[in-house]
C-alpha cells in the first residue's frame, strides 16, 4: 500500500448558490462585487423565465444579448464582444445552457487578450441545463467555415458565482434536460476512468452517477415541487460530475462529441447519448481497473483483481439507462450521413493526441470503428 501522491488544481469559482428561489441572490452578489453594468447573455429571449433573472439584476442590468446559438460559432462571439464594449459591461451573466456559458467564456478570453490591454470581466452563471459548463475554465468555439470545434482554456474565464436554481429549470424541454443529464453522466464517467483521475474526482463521480440514476428519470416524471426537488438533486449531480475535470480532462466520448456536434449540428448532450457506451467499452478493454467509482455509482460489484467484467457491465448499464429516455441513441437517429463519418476521424485523432486522455494514442482505424459502432 502507498500513500496518495498528486496535485489538485482549484479554479477561481468562489461560490455556488443553490436551491429553489436562489436567483434572488443575484442582485446582492452584483452589489457585493461592486458591479453596475451587467450584461445578460442568453438563448432565452422572449421566455418569461428571463424576466426573473433581469428582475434580480435590477438597475445593474445594462442589457440583454440574445444572439447565442448552439456550438458557439465564432461570429456570435465576435458580436458578443462588440456588445460588451458598446454597453461598457463590467460583468456577464450567462443564463441558459452550455452555449451562453461557453460564449461568455470565449468572449472574456477575447477581451482579456485584445491589444489595447487586458480587461477581465466578472462572469456569473445561471444554468438551466445539466451541461455543467459553468464549472470549468474551458470554452468551446466553432469555426463556421470548417465546422471544426476548438476551444480556449484560461482560469480567468471561469464564473466566479454559479446560481443553481431548479425553479429556473422547470420549463427546460425534457429532451434537453435529459440529454444534458447524459452529458453530466458522461463527465462523471470520463473523470473516473481518466488517466489523470484524482481521489476527489473519483468520489464525486460516484456520487454524481448515483444521483442521476435516482433523480433524472423522476425529474421529468413528476410535476411541481416534487419535480423541482428532483431537478435540484440533478443540478448537484451536474456540479459533482465535473468538479475535478480541469485536473482529469475529458476522454474519448467527449472528444468524439466535440467533432460530431458542430459537424452535423447535433447537441452535445445528444452526442453523449450516442457515444458514451461505446467509449466505455473501449476503455473497459484499455483501463478496466479505473472503473471502480463508476461501478460504485451504479451499484455494480467491483473486483479490483478482475475488473473487466464489472467495467463492461457499467457500459451495459449506461446503455440501458439511456434507453429509457426519448433521445437519439445512434448517429443515424441524429441525422448524420453515414458516408460522412470518416471526415471527422483525423480531427478526433488530433484532439485525442493533444489532450492525452486515453493512456495511449488511438489509430485512425480505431476511431473509425467507434464511429461505425455509434452509427446504428
Amino acid at each position: 500500500m502507498q500513500a496518495p501522491v498528486g496535485e489538485f488544481l482549484t479554479t477561481r469559482l468562489e461560490r455556488v448558490i443553490y436551491g429553489p428561489g436562489k436567483i434572488e441572490a443575484l442582485g446582492a452578489d452584483l452589489e457585493r462585487r461592486g458591479l453596475s453594468r451587467a450584461l445578460a447573455v442568453t438563448t432565452l429571449v422572449g421566455f418569461p423565465v428571463l424576466d426573473r433573472v433581469t428582475a434580480a439584476m435590477g438597475s445593474r442590468c445594462a442589457g440583454v444579448f440574445g444572439g447565442i446559438v448552439q456550438h458557439v460559432p465564432r461570429g456570435t462571439v465576435n458580436a458578443l464582444e462588440a456588445e460588451i464594449e458598446r454597453v461598457n459591461a463590467d460583468c456577464l451573466v450567462s443564463f441558459g445552457g452550455g452555449s451562453p456559458i461557453d460564449s461568455c467564456k470565449v468572449a472574456i478570453y477575447g477581451m482579456i487578450n485584445k491589444e489595447r490591454g487586458a480587461r477581465e470581466l466578472i462572469h456569473i452563471a445561471v444554468p438551466t441545463t445539466l451541461s455543467a459548463a459553468e464549472y470549468t475554465w474551458a470554452g468551446g468555439v466553432t469555426d463556421e467555415t470548417s465546422r471544426v470545434k476548438g476551444g480556449v482554456y484560461d482560469p480567468r474565464v471561469v464564473p466566479r458565482t454559479v446560481i443553481a436554481d431548479p425553479l429556473l429549470c422547470m420549463d427546460t424541454p425534457d429532451w434537453l434536460w435529459v440529454s444534458t443529464g447524459m452529458r453530466a453522466l458522461d463527465h462523471a464517467i470520463e473523470c473516473a476512468y481518466a488517466i489523470r483521475h484524482q481521489p476527489i474526482s473519483d468520489a464525486l463521480a460516484s456520487k454524481a452517477i448515483g444521483l442521476l440514476v435516482k433523480h433524472l428519470p423522476a425529474s421529468i416524471a413528476t410535476k411541481g415541487e416534487e419535480s423541482a426537488a428532483h431537478r435540484g438533486h440533478c443540478l448537484m449531480a451536474s456540479w459533482f460530475s465535473i468538479f475535478g475535470a480541469m485536473n482529469t480532462r475529458f476522454g474519448l466520448s467527449h472528444l468524439l462529441g466535440h467533432q460530431i456536434g458542430p459537424r452535423w449540428n447535433v447537441p452535445h448532450g445528444v452526442t453523449s447519448c450516442i457515444t458514451l457506451p461505446h467509449a466505455m467499452r473501449f476503455m473497459a478493454e484499455l483501463a478496466a481497473e479505473r472503473f471502480g467509482p463508476i461501478a460504485e455509482g451504479f451499484g455494480i460489484p467491483f473486483d479490483p483483481a478482475h475488473p473487466k467484467p464489472a467495467a463492461l457491465a457499467c457500459a451495459d448499464r449506461t446503455e440501458q439507462f439511456i434507453a429509457q429516455f426519448d433521445v437519439p441513441r445512434t448517429l443515424e437517429a441524429a441525422g448524420v450521413p453515414r458516408e460522412e463519418i470518416g471526415e471527422i476521424v483525423e480531427p478526433v485523432k488530433h484532439e485525442l493526441e493533444k489532450m492525452g486522455v486515453t493512456g495511449r494514442p488511438l489509430t485512425s482505424g480505431e476511431v473509425l470503428k467507434l464511429l461505425e459502432a455509434s452509427y446504428s
